[in-house]
């Protein structure tokens, strides 16, 4: 956050997965208020069976980014999951609440180590 001057959003997606699916994740950061910055996340997964890639055809780039560059469906519930482990571990200061794109935020303090 050091980076980024007050106002101006970082965001990036990045994936996790395994021989048949990948999980994503579109992170969104930036300052809330003073020692406080707020995280919006939305998650979705990626199947990439076997008989796709047998078949010469994985998936395409568009299904591992959401709307509006590509065709990926958020999922709520693993959203939440994830969302509340995060609030967790960084010690949010309040519940996750939802954005109007699909996306759940928590308000975190910032710690700079």
């Amino acid at each position: 956050m050091r980076r980024y001057p007050r106002g101006r959003p970082f965001s990036t997606t990045v994936s996790l997965g395994g021989d048949d699916f990948s999980m994503c994740a579109h992170v969104r950061a930036q300052w809330a208020a003073p020692g406080q910055v707020k995280i919006a996340l939305a998650c979705w997964v990626v199947n990439k069976d076997t008989a796709r890639y047998l078949g010469g055809s994985p998936p395409a780039v568009e299904e591992m980014r959401l709307p509006p560059e590509g065709t990926a469906r958020w999922d709520e519930e693993l959203t939440s999951r994830v969302i509340a482990h995060l609030a967790a571990r960084m010690n949010a200061l309040s519940a996750a609440v939802a954005t109007g794109d699909d996306h759940l935020t928590i308000t975190v303090p910032l710690v700079l180590t």
